[in-house]
């Protein structure tokens, strides 16, 4: 197993919190200390068939506990599925049937192991214990929370107060979602941001049944190809991993430099040092690497992933063809510039004719008026590396395209 700090570095990646972080790299001294890989449990419901990017902010954490020799489980709550998770809800949501739950399960299945190791992935169904539990049982574990702790839940609390209905068995999805991380003896527990309660039940209950508290570590909700909203297919903003490996390519391509980088953070399987790179080349400084082929790559990896490497590859070269064909006049006018180091984008917009001198260059850039082949420049202080060829436009009508030569 890695070392602890190296391992660290790789957990804290993107993530939004860890509870407790003291705890978690106690426990991960003694893992390695010890050979004995961490218990990683992540639960997702069979709500829906497919999966988009959003989903795989934690199946990718997943992966990076993964690759650090750790045991993932995988648990599809197919028995939380027809409770209905009241998560964010403002109604009882409606529970989905068995038939429905397995179906959505099957399809889950053929996803994930697009990014786990299958050989190294354990999946389980929380149905498996549920199932088995009594009346009794399940008696004995609604007596370990109360209706006070419940409504401490942001959700729940608003319904109450706006005298919404709130139906006893949505109290119990967090009991049982929580009883999973007993019944798995889970050492850590992954959510999204708008789990947190649930997974802190799960906590709790894991002290009641007299084992040792599972850590917590919650990861942003991924924003949609709008920038804004959370990524959703009911607001049409979504990258779905089984789209056509063209449409994912297209898709990525549209998203903002600064969402790219985001996307990088917790999408991407490069590591930390690549990263500051691609940072570097969003916030315009010389030693990192363009956005634009920084984008290229991310689409390319996701495409990849998904679909293979060859279906990236044609979905790049589609997506260079349909560009020049959409964007780019027939016509337009070729600059040799000779560069061995990255030029200034003002520079090169003044010398290439392009604008009549750097602060008419300033002023566009500003204005959101110049892009490097289709990837609108977001900083005056942004450089372009002198490698091959790049067409710049200037506003609605200028382009220009640019050889480097050494």
């Amino acid at each position: 197993m890695k070392p602890l700090a190296e391992q660290m570095d790789t957990i804290r990646r993107g993530a939004v919190e860890i509870l407790v972080e003291e705890e978690l790299e106690e426990r991960l001294a003694r893992a390695i200390a010890a050979g004995r890989p961490l218990r990683v449990k992540t639960g997702f419901d069979p709500t829906a068939p497919d999966l988009h990017l959003g989903h795989t902010v934690l199946i990718q954490k997943m992966k990076q506990f993964q690759d650090l020799g750790h045991e993932v489980l995988f648990l599809i709550g197919d028995f939380t599925g027809m409770i209905g998770d009241p998560t964010g809800k403002n109604e009882t949501r409606k529970a989905l049937t068995r038939e429905q739950v397995a179906a959505n399960a099957v399809t889950y299945k053929e996803q994930i192991f697009k990014i786990l190791d299958p050989r190294r992935t354990r999946v389980v169904f929380n149905s498996t214990w549920m199932e088995k539990m009594g009346a009794a049982d399940l008696i004995g574990l609604a007596a370990q929370y109360t209706v006070a702790r419940m409504l401490e839940r942001d959700d729940f609390h608003k319904r109450f107060v706006g005298r919404q209905p709130i139906s006893i068995h949505e109290f119990l999805y967090p009991l049982v979602q929580g009883y999973d991380s007993v019944a798995l003896e889970a050492d850590v527990e992954l959510g999204g941001t708008d789990q947190k309660f649930n997974l802190l039940v799960g906590r709790e209950l894991q002290k009641s049944y007299g084992q040792k508290p599972q850590i917590i570590l919650t990861m942003p909700l991924l924003e949609g190809l709008d920038g804004v909203n959370k990524m959703s297919k009911s607001l049409r903003n979504y990258i779905g991993i089984t789209e056509h490996p063209k449409e994912i390519y297209g898709k990525v391509m549209s998203i903002s430099d600064s969402l790219m980088l985001r996307y990088f953070e917790l999408l991407s399987d490069v590591g930390l040092e690549e990263l500051e790179k691609i940072k570097a080349g969003v916030e315009g400084s010389a030693a990192g690497r363009h956005p634009m082929e920084s984008k290229k790559a991310l689409a390319g990896e996701l495409v990849a992933r998904f679909h293979g490497g060859e279906e990236a590859v044609a979905a790049a070269e589609d997506f260079v063809l349909q560009f020049k064909k959409k964007e780019i006049p027939e016509d337009i006018p070729t600059v040799v510039f000779p560069a061995t180091e990255a030029v200034w984008i003002c520079r090169l917009l003044t010398e290439t004719g392009l604008t009549k001198s750097n602060g008419e260059a300033r002023r566009l850039v500003h204005q959101g008026g110049v892009k490097i082949d289709g990837s609108r420049v977001e900083s005056e202080d942004v450089t372009v590396e002198p490698r091959g060829e790049v067409v710049i436009q200037a506003g609605k009508r200028k382009f220009v395209r640019v050889n480097f030569a050494p």
